[in-house]
């Protein structure tokens, strides 16, 4: 070979990766709350979360996700978790101009294992969006972050307006409030199902909030009180669910009508 030629690729990933940390160790942490992330561009970029001081999860999104989509959406399951209140649940996000091909999520997660403080969140359930009916059916244990924080269906709030409701629409009003998934039997047309397809029970049954302040379990009790026999609710630790069917999950606790 010429000894006046060499080879040389630059380590691009490596290089972004190096400058990142430094970034992210120098910057102040923000309480996750939604006034201060309302504030973000909705961009690209990366972010961490911190649980007490302490690094809990990693987490990256695109253009069209977006940082500020992403961290309402974390602040907002927050709310829904009690045990947590007590703690401040804090993030720092980068906006980062140039992705290359590399995964910054998973590199900035190795980073920080190897350095003794690997995120508690990451692979433990925190992230992920409804796994649908295929969770629940195959009864599967909570673990992870459900495990550890669960919801709870028993705090005061102003949920709904006074007023009376076809069960379909406070479902679709109380879907829109809560800070964890309510999912509910629909219609399935053309062999596909809808939020919006409510089941032919739910709009024809109809219940009246009379408090200005209730509870999930309030409104669970009633919308079965209301509907024909054989409905249910469920509450997991992650979800509520409310279908026609009456069944034991192991995991779950039923809510039905008196016998």
């Amino acid at each position: 070979m010429d000894r006046g030629f060499v080879p040389f690729e630059f380590d691009l990933p490596g290089a972004l990766l190096e400058q990142l940390i430094v970034v992210l160790d120098d910057m102040y942490d923000e309480r996750l709350t939604a006034a201060h992330v309302s504030q973000i561009p909705d961009a690209q970029g990366v972010y961490q979360l911190f649980l007490d001081g302490r690094l809990v999860y990693v987490g990256k999104t695109d253009a069209q996700a977006g940082l500020r989509k992403r961290l309402l959406r974390h602040a907002t399951k927050i709310l829904g978790r009690p045990s947590l209140l007590d703690h401040a649940v804090t993030y720092k996000a980068v906006q980062v101009l140039v992705f290359t091909a590399m995964d910054l999520e998973t590199a900035l997660i190795e980073h920080y294992k190897k350095s003794g403080a690997p995120p508690a969140w990451n692979g433990s359930s925190f992230g992920s969006n409804d796994p649908g009916r295929l969770r629940e059916t195959t009864n599967k244990k909570p673990d992870g972050f459900d495990q550890s924080y669960p919801i709870s269906i028993d705090q005061e709030d102003a949920f709904l307006a006074v007023g009376k409701y076809t069960v379909a629409d406070a479902l679709t009003c109380l879907k829109r409030e809560l800070p964890y998934t309510l999912r509910y039997e629909t219609d399935v047309r053309k062999g596909r199902s809808h939020s919006s397809w409510h089941h032919g029970d739910l709009q024809n049954a109809t219940i009246e909030v009379s408090g200005k302040r209730h509870t999930v379990r309030s409104l669970l009790v009633q919308f079965v009180n209301a509907l024909p026999g054989g409905w249910q609710a469920t509450v997991f630790s992650s979800h509520v669910i409310l279908y026609k069917e009456t069944g034991t999950y192991t995991y779950g606790e039923a809510i039905r009508k008196p016998a």
